[in-house]
């Protein structure tokens, strides 16, 4: 076979594989065949002939994946590549500095944001991200590794890239479902037909992979240590947890917990739970160790039914949507004081989109106005509530995605 009809052949493979009504942003094909260019420009003629059988392998493997019992007509593709190298027309980093708004204090260096295809870091560089496409969420990897970008859900599903420090651009997943991150950026979980699958991600690469059977409603919507935490239905109360070294998913007992709004860093897990006489929503601290028991309820606050809220990285604080006076508000909840008076204080407007904590506990989101709003908490004890400050280079549609650090 000549190199022309080996990618012709790799390229039709992927092409009856992955084909989907809206195109994945990403050309799995034709990465599949840059790498193999890559490495023939960089082996003998014995490489070449290894590059040939590994490209053939890797089709076939897909192509067998797409063929088991019970896999979606739409696989996802597991992409990792060591030797890979930043995508072409990727724009390389520029000493340009990400807008700010002295007076309402946005942009002060605090977090990196994803303005549309831009990256803008805390350090002023501005990293053009041509192939990601709209993004949902990101936060930053450990030990400076980059940045992990979470696709916005398409038809095709979602994808998972990691952005290196220097601007290249690795596809780790394509045509996933639900996908979720640990808070340290080390595992990752997603629903794939009816399977969740649990990872970890080391560099560019998703390795050791779990799988469970799950039912037809169940998605992951985080992590608990090293556990996968599972919502069953998303019409009815109920969240489980899910330990890939102990075996299948079993359903537990909770039936209560409606949403989660993420974990502190013991593994608790900051919920909302139908509790109370009449039934209503409150804010619940779940005990990972007890199949998700309630260790502490308040029901002060009375919280928004979109779910929207984040976790500060020390565990101390929520900033979730609620109401105060009939108003809707973000407020920001002392989850070590749950039950007192003075626990809830509304912090701004509400949020829209993920929130994203600094380690020395400021939080930042996106307003209903595509303004980004900083909330200091030592101002919102004060008194102070916060605004939006507007973000430029923003497209029409498009919200600042601030972006949280490895462990927030």
């Amino acid at each position: 076979m000549t190199e022309d009809e080996l990618e012709q052949a790799v390229r039709e493979t992927f092409a009856r594989r992955v084909a989907v009504a809206h195109p994945l942003a990403a050309d799995p094909a034709g990465l599949a065949i840059r790498r193999a260019d890559r490495a023939r420009r960089r082996r003998t003629v014995a490489g070449l002939a290894l590059a040939a059988v590994t490209a053939v392998g890797i089709s076939t493997g897909i192509a067998q994946l797409g063929q088991q019992p019970g896999r979606p007509t739409h696989p996802t593709v597991v992409l990792g590549d060591p030797y890979a190298s930043p995508l072409p027309n990727l724009t390389p980093t520029l000493p340009v500095a990400p807008p700010t708004d002295p007076a309402q204090g946005a942009g002060r260096g605090e977090v990196d944001l994803i303005l549309g295809t831009v990256l803008a870091t805390t350090s002023g560089q501005r990293l053009t991200l041509p192939d990601v496409g709209p993004a949902e969420r990101a936060q930053r990897l450990p030990d400076g590794a980059g940045w992990a970008v979470v696709g916005a859900p398409t038809a095709a599903g979602q994808a998972l890239w990691v952005v290196q420090p220097h601007g290249a651009v690795h596809l780790l997943l394509a045509g996933a479902r639900d996908i979720a991150l640990s808070r340290d950026g080390r595992q990752v979980a997603w629903r794939e037909g009816g399977e969740l699958v649990a990872a970890g991600i080391v560099g560019i690469q998703v390795v050791a992979a779990a799988r469970t059977p799950v039912p037809a409603g169940a998605v992951p919507v985080g992590f608990a240590g090293d556990a996968v935490l599972v919502r069953l239905d998303a019409d009815r109360p109920g969240h489980t947890l899910w330990r890939p070294a102990q075996g299948p998913l079993k359903s537990g007992g909770d039936r209560a917990t409606v949403r989660v709004y993420g974990t502190r860093p013991d593994g608790v897990v900051v919920a909302q739970v139908s509790a109370g006489t009449p039934r209503r929503l409150c804010l619940a601290l779940l005990d990972p160790t007890r199949d998700l028991a309630p260790a502490q309820t308040g029901c002060g606050p009375t919280l928004g039914d979109d779910g929207r809220g984040g976790v500060s990285a020390d565990g101390r604080w929520l900033l979730a949507n609620g109401r105060v006076g009939g108003e809707d508000r973000a407020l920001l909840v002392d989850l070590d004081r749950l039950g007192a008076t003075r626990a809830v204080r509304p912090a701004g407007p509400p949020v829209h989109g993920p929130v994203a904590w600094t380690p020395e506990g400021t939080a930042y989101y996106s307003d209903a106005r595509a303004g980004l709003v900083r909330v200091d908490v030592s101002r919102v004890l004060a008194g102070e509530e916060s605004s939006g400050a507007p973000v430029s280079g923003l497209g029409d549609g498009q919200r600042p995605i601030p972006v949280g650090r490895a462990g927030s």
